[in-house]
């Protein structure tokens, strides 16, 4: 993890351009607007995940109801094969209303679920071409702010699922630092970095 004052030592340090959330809520609304608005967001929050997968610490979110999404985040971010799918997170209260799921959660996006069948057309950027999707699910209780976008994207859209793909490009580790995820963004298409408080 990495306090406020190291991320804006980095910032102010290398002239970078920011502006500064006055709190959580505002965040949580500015970033679901961007993705929202087909903005590619690099999210870096908190204490980095360990394991396999990018589950809200270090990730990048996208627009899933975007049907070029996985064009985009392909050719721009990912820099891998057109074929491979991005991954859904949904909310937890939401997910029996579009997976056929046999338990109330999958926090750690580790199988995948068949979508149910009039929902696919809503999401067309994480259902895989067998209909299914790897996904994960998210609470307030796990994790609030990416929650948080999760359901104010909702409002905007209609729609509780956003694309959530590892902060990294194909042949690199998930990003760790600061320093990794602003490198990461501008050696990609990757359109803004939400970091910690921090646009």
């Amino acid at each position: 993890e990495f306090s406020e004052k190291e991320i804006k030592y980095l910032l102010d340090e290398n002239k970078i351009a920011y502006s500064k959330f006055k709190n959580e809520k505002d965040l949580i609304k500015a970033t679901a607007k961007l993705i929202h608005e087909n903005k590619v967001v690099g999210w870096f929050q908190g204490r980095m995940e360990w394991g396999p997968r990018a589950l809200g610490a270090r990730s990048i979110l996208s627009n899933a109801a975007n049907p070029n999404m996985k064009d985009i985040l392909n050719l721009k971010v990912k820099h891998r094969e057109h074929f491979r799918p991005f991954a859904p997170v949904i909310s937890k209260e939401d997910v029996h209303e579009y997976f056929d799921i046999d338990k109330d959660e999958e926090p750690f996006m580790l199988f995948v679920y068949p979508f149910k069948e009039g929902k696919k057309k809503l999401v067309p950027s994480v259902v895989h071409v067998d209909g299914t999707g790897r996904l994960q699910t998210t609470s307030r209780e796990e994790n609030a702010l990416y929650y948080g976008v999760v359901k104010e994207f909702e409002k905007l859209s209609g729609v509780p699922i956003l694309v959530n793909t590892s902060f990294n490009i194909r042949g690199e580790p998930i990003v760790c630092t600061p320093e990794d995820a602003y490198k990461c963004m501008m050696g990609t298409g990757i359109d803004y970095l939400v970091m910690d408080k921090f646009l």
